[in-house]
């Protein structure tokens, strides 16, 4: 072998290659998004789909199906996908776990418990109403576990964290699903669509406030991403390296919140993408999670999207909720991953 070839590759050349490699990622997003708007229970040509997209008609049924109904649902797939894609790079480097995900921090059984509360207390039937809910309780679980996670000689403490995300998560579930085998079944129906991870029956004016929290939480999830590389080797090593370990684990803990409870309000508790997709990133561009965030975004993204799409087509007329289709692939694929390479080293 010649001297060239066994000299590895420099980092400008390493560099524009990720940098490539993202730019073929995007590309193919996209095309699966469209594929998303042309495919369900009646396909839709591309030509028409570009059409309803450029200038739609309102006049022509199939442009209304497609403005109306698959573009939310599209822009909620990869909202909540690119969400869960990032915030579960964050909770993987923060633990130092390679099974830490969003619902870690009890964020699902959070919202979960939320919902179902506001729906049998207050008799809510809009989803808009539903979202504020999940909203509010992902949010107050992820503080409460940030609270207890707490070491008070060295600030927060990864396995602290861990271990009181998992405990409150049993605790949230068991109320939940106390509440929900004791409910009528008309307040049972208007839970189980979100509670499975359903995509549909949701219009533009749910992605404001989703889309304002995502964004916030992914300007700070990348604000920190060189601090995550240094504390991904451990918090000695970190605090060496100069970086501030308090205010790190704090910004962390923060951006999951926004980015994991905005995804668990619009598209429910959806597992397994946001624990599959950092792990996809990091087979393709390494251990340095300033990319492993910008890969695990897209490639979550398209996960939820296929899942989304896959639902919609393999019991048509009906359709099964997205959340449903990710744990039936997640499972095995992740097993799979497993086997094949040693995800224990982060």
């Amino acid at each position: 072998m010649s001297t060239d070839l066994a000299r590895p590759r420099s980092p400008v050349r390493r560099r524009a290659g990720r940098s490539r490699g993202l730019l073929i990622g995007l590309s193919l997003l996209v095309l699966l998004a469209l594929l998303s708007l042309a495919i369900g229970s009646s396909n839709i040509p591309l030509t028409t789909t570009l059409d309803a997209l450029r200038a739609a008609d309102p006049h022509n049924d199939q442009h209304l199906v497609i403005r109306e109904l698959r573009l939310p649902r599209t822009l909620i797939a990869l909202l909540a996908g690119l969400a869960l894609g990032v915030s579960g790079s964050v909770m993987q480097a923060v633990t130092r776990n390679p099974l830490a995900e969003p619902g870690l921090l009890g964020i699902n059984a959070g919202a979960g418990l939320a919902v179902i509360t506001s729906v049998v207390l207050l008799d809510l039937t809009s989803m808009s109403h539903y979202l504020w809910c999940a909203f509010l309780g992902a949010g107050l679980a992820g503080m409460v576990v940030f609270l207890l996670g707490q070491a008070h000689e060295t600030g927060t403490n990864p396995v602290r964290l861990v271990l009181a995300g998992a405990g409150l998560s049993v605790m949230l579930a068991s109320l939940t699903g106390i509440i929900v085998l004791n409910v009528p079944p008309e307040v049972f129906d208007r839970f189980r669509n979100w509670a499975a991870g359903s995509l549909s029956g949701s219009g533009f004016h749910l992605l404001e406030l989703p889309a304002v929290a995502i964004a916030s939480g992914l300007m700070l999830a990348l604000s920190i991403a060189g601090n995550l590389n240094a504390l991904a080797l451990g918090k000695e090593l970190g605090q060496a390296l100069g970086m501030n370990l308090r205010l790190t684990w704090l910004l962390a803990c923060l951006s999951v919140m926004l980015l994991a409870g905005a995804a668990t309000a619009i598209a429910g508790p959806i597992g397994f993408v946001g624990l599959v997709a950092p792990h996809l990133a990091r087979m393709l561009v390494g251990p340095d999670y300033r990319w492993i965030m910008l890969y695990a975004a897209p490639i979550a993204a398209a996960l939820l999207l296929g899942a989304d799409v896959l639902g919609r087509v393999i019991a048509i007329p009906a359709e099964i909720a997205a959340g449903v289709i990710a744990l039936l692939l997640g499972g095995p694929c992740f097993i799979l991953l497993v086997r094949r390479f040693r995800l224990s080293r982060l």
